[in-house]
């Protein structure tokens, strides 16, 4: 697993290793559904940033210096299986509710440094979250998220540290154009059924409906309307 360094914040926080050796037993378990995170654990491909609390903006910087770089190395080295992993120390006894509000806080917060930053937002994706083709983007580069957190209801999203796993949108698109994408969603999806004892009804792919739904694992309604907000130029 890789260390992060960046650029403008090399210092390393003091739970990084305990940290990152706990991502890595999570993801090794035999049960663990998603094989893209496998893969990426097993190719060194799955950076981790330990942070201190998810309710907080300290970290922001650190996170958004962070995401920048994973972009400009992808773009140089564009691969399958990569994934950059914010894992906080607490607070470890936050609702789904309240994970929830700290992942779109957090997200907002890094949101507002890419525009303050002068990053041009990836138009192959849209900046709306109620768009079926919205997703994130942090350097140009559009990400979907997973929330991971210790009071999650569905097993798969259940982490003993709130943790956001930042994911290169591309990434998904050069499987469906290698005509890899259903058998690889298929394969995950049985998996988690095998281990919650049914498919996450929350799951939907790009196109279908907005993947700001999927973000933190919270089973939301069908009215409910995501709090992000674009403050960039349109």
């Amino acid at each position: 697993m890789n260390r992060t360094t960046t650029s403008l914040f090399p210092w390393e926080h003091p739970a990084q290793t305990e940290l990152e050796d706990l991502l890595a037993a999570h993801v090794r378990a035999g049960d663990f559904p998603c094989v893209g995170a496998k893969s990426a654990l097993a190719h060194g491909t799955l950076e981790v940033l330990a942070c201190n609390a998810i309710d907080s903006a300290w970290d922001d910087l650190r996170i958004h210096d962070g995401l920048l770089r994973w972009a400009e190395h992808y773009r140089r080295e564009p691969g399958l299986f990569r994934s950059y992993a914010v894992i906080f120390e607490g607070p470890t006894g936050l609702s789904e509710s309240a994970f929830e509000a700290a992942l779109w806080e957090r997200v907002q917060s890094l949101s507002d440094k890419d525009v303050w930053r002068g990053q041009d937002y990836d138009r192959r994706v849209s900046d709306d979250p109620g768009d079926p083709h919205f997703s994130l983007s942090f350097g140009g580069e559009a990400y979907f998220v997973v929330g991971l957190h210790p009071r999650a209801c569905r097993p798969a999203r259940r982490f003993a540290r709130p943790a956001l796993v930042f994911n290169l949108h591309d990434q998904f698109e050069m499987l469906r154009a290698a005509g890899k994408y259903e058998g690889l969603r298929e394969k995950i999806l049985l998996r988690d059924e095998q281990l919650a004892g049914s498919r996450n009804p929350m799951l939907a792919r790009h196109g279908d409906a907005s993947e700001a739904r999927q973000y933190s694992g919270r089973a939301v309604d069908p009215d409910w309307r995501c709090p992000f907000h674009y403050k960039g130029e349109a």
